[in-house]
């Protein structure tokens, strides 16, 4: 079927802009596509955290520790249905049960607020900058770790193996 372009722009970059979303977002994409999903996901996840936070530290005036916490954990809702949901996507069944990705991603997170609050406490004072330039340095260095633990701890696919049933060997008696 012959494709003609519509008068506003041109129809096959639009089809073909739909057919490379359809495959990033499709199971099969696999590692390039966790990593643009992730990255969307990411980027979502950070206007939140970083609108919320900035809006009740600079427009409520609230202190920036708090405006921090509540940000924080209003980004980690938003971001574990993501990641769940959208990220890390495949066939298989995940390999852990929702409680425990719960668990371990909780465990996760309260490590990386432990690490975002202790550096926006307290290297401004001592580099002589701002809270919101450290937190925003703070965000950008967890990126990579991030997506390690969540891609092999986390969020992991049921390997094969492990759906097999175990062999049972016979044991010998005294």
């Amino acid at each position: 079927m012959v494709q003609r372009p519509r008068e506003d722009g041109d129809l096959a970059g639009i089809d073909g802009a739909l057919a490379l979303v359809r495959t990033l977002k499709a199971p099969e994409s696999g590692l390039v596509g966790q990593g643009v999903r992730f990255a969307l996901s990411g980027g979502t996840v950070a206007l939140v955290y970083l609108g919320i936070t900035t809006m009740l530290a600079e427009v409520v005036e609230l202190p920036f520790q708090e405006a921090l916490a509540i940000g924080f954990c209003l980004a980690m809702v938003v971001h574990f249905t993501l990641q769940r949901l959208f990220v890390w996507m495949h066939h298989e069944e995940f390999a852990l049960p929702l409680r425990h990705q719960l668990g371990r991603y909780l465990v996760s997170a309260a490590v990386q607020y432990g690490l975002t609050a202790a550096s926006t406490g307290l290297l401004p004072s001592a580099l002589g900058i701002s809270a919101e330039l450290v937190y925003l340095a703070t965000v950008a260095a967890m990126l990579g770790s991030n997506f390690l633990v969540f891609r092999y701890g986390i969020f992991h696919a049921k390997s094969a193996a492990s759906d097999a049933e175990p062999v049972l060997r016979p044991t010998p008696e005294c």
